[in-house]
């Protein structure tokens, strides 16, 4: 059992593109596109407010600065999901090399609170996966945590991650 305090923190990552198991698409008319404009105040409204309820702190008191050389990196991508042509989610992929592996990290995911429940996360997740593979890494990987939503962790590993390593802090 997790206690109010402890927060277990899970890593998890695909290995073969083939692994992804895609989800049904929305019952609302639904699409994915990429900000192609490297915009700072984007990325924190989304941080924000996908954030507020999952205590997601470590960018709050970042400087627009900080903001702008993180969505200025050639390796960051941010992709938006649209509702009937409204904002619904985002995620953020990050492209990287660790001892040689071309690898990238699904580094934020999330829904604007109206669309959580409405059948769009498993979609955007689904398109998130995508769109990490097309940048060619042999490792796609992502964590979360008991902080965020319940289905944040059966919806990573029902498209088809896995988890590799746990870890257990107190908050």
């Amino acid at each position: 059992m997790v206690s109010e305090t402890e927060v277990i923190t899970y890593y998890l990552e695909m290995t073969s593109a083939g692994a992804l198991r895609p989800a049904r698409a929305p019952a609302e008319p639904f699409a994915v596109r990429r900000a192609e404009a490297a915009f700072p105040a984007l990325n924190r409204f989304f941080y924000t407010e996908v954030g507020r309820a999952y205590s997601w702190t470590t960018r709050l008191p970042w400087t627009e600065e900080q903001w702008q050389a993180w969505v200025e990196r050639p390796e960051v991508q941010t992709w938006i999901g649209y509702v009937r042509e409204t904002p619904a989610g985002y995620f953020e992929l990050d492209a990287q090399r660790e001892k040689g592996t071309k690898q990238v990290e699904l580094a934020y995911f999330g829904l604007l609170p109206p669309f959580v429940g409405r059948g769009v996360g498993g979609a955007l997740l689904t398109e998130a996966i995508r769109r990490a593979w097309a940048l060619g890494p042999q490792r796609v990987w992502v964590h979360t945590c008991t902080l965020d939503h319940p289905a944040a962790l059966p919806n990573y590993q029902k498209r088809g991650f896995r988890i590799y390593d746990q870890k257990r802090n107190a908050e």
